[in-house]
């Protein structure tokens, strides 16, 4: 699978856009409110948003519930996830029914995730500027039959030996290829994503199977971070 810059034009009537990584403010480093991303998504041109904050898919529930009917009818436009952190570097789930029990490895988050019958995916792999999975890690979950998705575009990441890493590994496992803006502003929000087959019915199995198919296209962007006076989530909320 090749890369594209990503340029959204209207898409064929069987393919969607899913950007598989972005934040909200739940996340704590990023500075999007909850009706900014609402917004952005809409002007994204994307069509499913997988919603990673750290620690947390308490924002991610919010906007999942709040953006699954339309004109009466239930969609999937948002993806519950949240991204972890381990000591040995980050894991996404997707799909998610409940927030992950901190300080978990790596072997006993991608448990987890599956026992809720989530999607394992790893972010951002390779990029010495972030906390990604360490190859040994990743290498474990991959033996041990536990990764479905390997990130091989992600917005934020500059490095393109990281992506080509990535997609090596993605292809040396026959594991399904990502794409997301890794977006903390709104307007990063469709930076990148991947170009699959509608899913008439998500769940994990359909979603994963239109994952494969796709294909992968994105741009670099990472604008700044503008801090500015917010509401912050109150702690007790973060589930």
């Amino acid at each position: 699978m090749g890369f594209e810059t990503a340029m959204l034009q209207k898409p064929a009537k069987n393919i969607m856009r899913v950007d598989m990584h972005c934040h909200t403010m739940y996340s704590g480093d990023s500075v999007t409110l909850l009706y900014e991303l609402e917004e952005a998504f809409i002007q994204s041109g994307v069509d499913v948003l997988c919603i990673c904050d750290h620690g947390t898919i308490q924002g991610a529930k919010v906007l999942h519930e709040k953006l699954s009917q339309v004109d009466g009818e239930k969609v999937d436009k948002v993806i519950i996830g949240e991204e972890y952190s381990t000591s040995q570097g980050e894991l996404i789930g997707l799909f998610l029914k409940e927030r992950i029990t901190p300080g978990l490895s790596p072997l006993e988050v991608a448990l987890a995730i599956k026992a809720q019958g989530g999607l394992v995916y790893v972010p951002h792999p390779f990029d010495a500027a972030r906390r990604c999975l360490k190859l040994e890690s990743m290498t474990e979950l991959a033996e041990a039959g536990l990764l479905d998705i390997v990130e091989v575009f992600n917005s934020k990441v500059s490095d393109e030996s990281a992506r080509t890493n990535a997609l090596d590994f993605a292809e040396k496992w026959h594991l399904a290829q990502g794409a997301g803006s890794d977006a903390h502003v709104p307007q990063a929000v469709g930076a990148a994503y991947v170009e699959m087959p509608v899913v008439m019915t998500v769940t994990p199995a359909s979603f994963l199977r239109s994952v494969k198919e796709g294909h992968v296209v994105g741009r670099y962007c990472d604008p700044p971070r503008q801090w500015r006076s917010k509401v912050v989530p109150s702690l007790s909320s973060l589930q």
